[in-house]
């Protein structure tokens, strides 16, 4: 288990977290062996019966378990039984979350380089520079904003949400600022970068209109949170095993995105596109 975390505390540094955050071990015995581990981006009951029917020693997610306020673990709340569950199946938890969000590599250019986007740097760098939430980036050839919009449905997982996009279709569209996760706090940075489109995840309703309605302004590409940051599910298993080849380290296959339903309706004024 030490070699696990170090490895992944190599890649994910607990000093990049934002000091509201919960990274790291949650739950497990630090020098027990792991033979067997499953990624994900949430620690919720399909993730967790996938980990116990696998037989896995180490659960590692992007979203912390024990994020906010808990004052009790009994099996009656959903985090409780969590926990006990994980104990009763001799689970170890380990979460990197904003640390993720901000190393380099991290969730960002795992979601770049789904896309076919050449990453060049931060959105919001921290430190050096060279960290940061978000990235900039540029497609190998320009296309218009409904084919980008097509290629961000194709490269990732199919959801209710789908992916929506706001901005004239046929816009051209080269440069790229992507930030997996809710986003919308950085629209003002994907318009200081000066591209063309910026994807990200649980746009809202003001904050989207007000950024579009100014001169200039990127265009929008809004997808589904869980979505945007299951690519780097890929990436942190790559970590685990480059440490051991030996290690049976696999990607969670279950959905755990909140939306269940959803329809599809493209914009007839034409200023948007929903596509899933």
């Amino acid at each position: 288990m030490a070699d696990a975390v170090a490895a992944l505390e190599a890649a994910y540094p607990p000093e990049l977290a934002q000091d509201w955050d919960a990274v790291g071990l949650t739950v497990g015995d630090p020098v027990a062996p792991v033979r067997r581990v499953l990624v994900a981006v949430d620690p919720l009951p399909a993730v967790l019966e996938e980990a116990v029917a696998t037989g896995v020693d180490l659960l590692v997610t992007h979203h912390p378990l024990l994020l906010r306020g808990v004052h009790a673990v009994a099996t009656t709340a959903p985090k409780g039984s969590a926990v006990h569950r994980l104990i009763r199946g001799g689970i170890a938890l380990f979460s990197a979350h904003t640390n993720a969000d901000a190393a380099n590599p991290g969730v960002s250019d795992a979601l770049a380089t789904a896309l076919g986007v050449t990453v060049g740097g931060p959105l919001s760098p921290q430190g050096d520079g060279s960290v940061g939430i978000g990235r900039i980036g540029a497609l190998p050839e320009p296309e218009t904003l409904a084919a980008f919009t097509r290629r961000v449905a194709d490269a990732l997982p199919a959801t209710a949400w789908g992916v929506r996009a706001g901005g004239d279709p046929q816009r051209t569209v080269r440069r790229v600022a992507v930030s997996g996760g809710a986003g919308d706090s950085m629209l003002h940075l994907s318009r200081d970068a000066g591209v063309d489109v910026y994807v990200t995840a649980d746009l809202r309703h003001h904050p989207a209109t007000d950024h579009l309605a100014e001169a200039g302004a990127p265009a929008l590409v809004d997808v589904a949170h869980w979505a945007s940051e299951h690519p780097w599910c890929a990436q942190a298993a790559a970590v685990l095993t480059a440490l051991d080849p030996a290690l049976e380290v696999a990607v969670s296959t279950a959905r755990t995105d909140p939306w269940s339903l959803g329809q599809d309706s493209p914009d007839p004024a034409g200023a948007g596109a929903v596509i899933s």
